[in-house]
């Protein structure tokens, strides 16, 4: 069996275009009777939900932001009673608060179908065992795969992340076809299978799917060469659904959006204006498709550009290139998402000086974050152990909130540049 849709995935404009409108209504309604905070915005501009004809009216609707979420934390955008809920994730917000999103029993079906299309597209079937690198809890990786396998019929082996020679065992022993985990990961897999002197040809694994992070065509050529299989990218954002969204085919050329459950458009990040296929802006997807978190017109920060060409794969759903950068100052680290008002928020609660300096690397193929702090005049003549001390409680707290390991470097009072205009306070020297 395949999780392939032609009647969705080879559709018609026309029909997808129906599709896209009644869903459109039927989620305005819903946003509009159960969601207080969509009811007062749509309220503030005179709409009401029978103004909304077809999908050609959404530009009539307001846009969503992220600190949307974090203002109604944690279930105040929630369309659907608790007890509807069969799922609750997290990811990192701006603050020490996560952002919140919720899946009844459809939006987990919902999510499992995007996720098991990447699968079917990356030629997955239900004889597969999908080995799923992810981790696992409230990010929405592991289990968004997990479900995908499933959800087509394959088994879906919870590997998790990390134990990296064990993963390789596995591997081997158990003959997975898929791999799926943050390229970053595959590239580390790849070349300790390469120390271990391992031929990549002897290991079944014939397919990777990978997203989370950017990365690079070549990283993928890289990727491909170690591990000796294909490398397919995936996209998804928690408050969406998680991965799934969308995903490569085997032409490699944008991924394919599930546009019969998220409906994107590409604006002007600074106008609002939306633009046509083909220019570069800032992606907005509304959740036509699901129901405890109906998101309208949720911007994502991520720079990209759509076209509705009919792919040489045969699917005419819009595809998305690969993001090249952010309208926003968010730092997507080993799959996490990390905003150095974050790292603010934490040093001011721990009573430290606000002046400090993100250090972004890649080291062996793995994101490193290191965060350079100032002392206060009073730490600076502590004693050596006492600052090491304090370094390992900024560290401590920094992973509490982050959900990662973040290297912190006490500084000198003084020594941080200084800026006239907004302070500079990411190094990032990753090449995506």
């Amino acid at each position: 069996m395949s999780i392939f849709k032609p009647e969705i995935e080879c559709a018609s404009r026309d029909y997808l275009h129906a599709l896209q409108s009644a869903r459109l209504i039927k989620m305005v309604k819903n946003a509009y009777e159960n969601v207080p905070f969509y009811r007062q915005k749509f309220d503030e501009i005179g709409l009401k939900p029978e103004d909304i004809h077809s999908i050609d009216d959404i530009t009539k609707l307001p846009f969503t932001v992220k600190t949307d979420l974090r203002d109604n934390y944690p279930f105040g955008l929630f369309a659907v009673d608790k007890g509807d809920l069969v799922r609750i994730h997290a990811s990192s917000g701006t603050t020490g608060k996560p952002t919140v999103v919720g899946y009844t029993k459809h939006d987990i079906d919902v999510w499992a179908d995007g996720a098991a299309r990447a699968i079917c597209a990356a030629g997955g079937t239900k004889d597969d065992t999908i080995h799923v690198s992810y981790g696992y809890g409230l990010f929405t990786g592991g289990l968004g795969l997990h479900y995908g396998a499933e959800y087509m019929g394959a088994t879906a082996l919870p590997a998790s992340s990390g134990n990296t020679k064990r993963q390789i065992q596995m591997l081997q022993d158990f003959g997975s076809d898929i791999i799926c985990c943050t390229p970053s990961y595959a590239m580390f897999i790849g070349e300790t299978v390469r120390d271990m002197g391992i031929d990549p040809k002897s290991l079944k694994v014939r397919a990777g799917i990978f997203g989370a992070e950017p990365w690079t065509d070549e990283m993928r050529k890289e990727i491909e060469r170690l591990l000796d299989i294909k490398a397919y990218d995936i996209y998804g954002l928690s408050e969406i659904a998680g991965p799934g969204v969308s995903y490569d085919c085997e032409c490699q050329n944008g991924m394919h959006v599930c546009e019969d459950y998220f409906y994107p458009e590409i604006i002007d990040p600074d106008t609002l204006e939306v633009l046509p296929d083909g220019e570069y802006g800032e992606l907005v997807f509304t959740c036509i498709g699901k129901e405890a978190l109906p998101l309208v017109r949720y911007r994502t920060r991520d720079i990209c550009a759509l076209t509705r060409e009919t792919c040489p794969c045969g699917r005419t759903t819009v595809r998305m290139t690969k993001p090249k950068g952010r309208s926003d100052d968010m730092l997507i680290i080993r799959g996490v998402n990390v905003f150095p008002s974050q790292v603010e928020h934490v040093l001011l609660s721990l009573n430290m000086a606000p002046n400090y300096l993100i250090l972004v690397d890649r080291k062996n193929n793995l994101d490193t974050m290191e965060v350079q702090v100032e002392m206060t005049p009073e730490m600076f003549s502590d004693t050596v152990k006492g600052m090491e001390n304090e370094e390992k409680r900024i560290e401590a707290a920094l992973q509490s909130t982050l959900n990662i390991f973040a290297k912190v470097r006490l500084m000198a009072p003084g020594t941080l540049p200084r800026s006239e205009g907004k302070a500079k306070r990411v190094i990032d020297n990753r090449v995506f």
